[in-house]
């Protein structure tokens, strides 16, 4: 089995992501992350075993007694969530999701209140923080930190776990999960997942849950991606080329009406103008007609969803939010859901959960 003990962090870092996964796994031959850093490390195996761990954690906790076993499963562990980036769902989504298996959690929430501001490196702080806690859940604006933090901790006297919440503009696991975990429960009656055409909408090039998410896609059979956005935000290359290379079928344009017509799922988002290198460039980007309204709504078919990552603006219509096929609400829910089958499985508790008398 590869070990992450077993390499430089230069030569990790060096690696494909595809060839980094076999030294994120937690057990040989099981696949299961050890830490999550990237979508590229989920088969559809590892895909559809948390879908239905996700779904078994909702089953036990319909009950008080459920609910009760499920906060000691992990009672004995203690979690961090260090947001240096804002957040408010994906925070929450984390947290409530380590309450329900019991685990007792700290944060921090601003580096500015941390000792970086006295001018501590950030991997500092993260090894600073592993020893108070037996897994750290990290969202960054820094690219690459995530896996940084992985291969210092596992070359510590005390390795434990990293989970990303979010990094740079390059990954975002959990969130394409619990996308994955939506579109799963969507069309579970409905024929299944394989075969469907997806449409992503809007800030293509900056957002990273449509990186990650495009990426999980291409492990369904015959999913087709069509990508719609202003020229400026349209998906970058190496997403297209990963497309390429495992033959996907997809489409790029910047017809919202024309995709949503043959679409069995639109994922809208938001303009990522966080990530302006000047102030005010995005708002010269003509965005009027990347904006999901009346008119798209009836254009999506009846077993059709509407996703969205959330926080939203004004691309998707009120109108749309009591529509039954407006599924931006549940991916929220779902998110809780399914991190805590990962966090779950990261601890080597799958087997138990799914085989529990509850």
């Amino acid at each position: 089995m590869a070990k992450i003990t077993d390499i430089s962090w230069e030569d990790f870092s060096a690696l494909s992501l595809e060839e980094k996964r076999p030294y994120l796994a937690r057990y040989a031959g099981d696949g299961m992350p050890y830490h999550t850093l990237f979508a590229q490390q989920f088969d559809r195996d590892i895909l559809e075993r948390l879908c239905a761990l996700s779904n078994r954690i909702r089953f036990i906790n319909k009950s008080k007694e459920g609910a009760l076993y499920l906060k000691s499963v992990l009672a004995h562990k203690r979690a961090m969530l260090y947001f240096s980036q804002p957040s408010s769902r994906t925070f929450l989504s984390h947290l409530n999701a380590c309450q329900l298996l019991g685990l007792t959690t700290s944060s921090v929430r601003d580096a500015a209140t941390s000792s970086e501001a006295k001018g501590e490196s950030k991997i500092d702080t993260i090894r600073t923080f592993s020893s108070y806690v037996d897994l750290i859940i990290m969202r960054c604006p820094e690219k690459g930190l995530a896996e940084q933090s992985a291969w210092e901790l596992s070359n510590s006297e005390r390795p434990i776990p990293i989970l990303n919440a979010g990094s740079g503009k390059d990954q975002h696991p959990t969130q394409a999960l619990l996308d994955i975990y939506t579109l799963v429960r969507s069309f579970e009656e409905k024929g299944g997942l394989d075969g469907r055409t997806v449409t992503f909408c809007g800030d293509l090039l900056r957002g990273r849950t449509v990186r990650s998410l495009s990426y999980l896609l291409t492990n369904f059979n015959d999913v087709k991606q069509i990508f719609v956005a202003p020229k400026e935000l349209q998906v970058p290359e190496d997403v297209i080329a990963i497309l390429k290379q495992k033959g996907v079928r997809y489409e790029i344009h910047d017809d919202l009406k024309a995709a949503t017509r043959e679409s069995d799922a639109v994922y809208m988002t938001r303009i990522q103008d966080e990530w302006d290198e000047s102030k005010g460039e995005s708002a010269k980007i003509d965005t009027s007609r990347f904006k999901f309204g009346a008119e798209e709504l009836a254009l999506l078919g009846k077993d059709g969803i509407i996703m969205h990552p959330l926080p939203r603006r004004d691309e998707i219509a009120t109108c749309c939010d009591h529509d039954p096929r407006a599924m931006y609400w549940r991916q929220m829910r779902n998110g809780m859901w399914i991190r805590a089958a990962l966090i779950a499985s990261t601890f080597g508790y799958e087997k138990e959960l799914m085989n529990c008398g509850y």
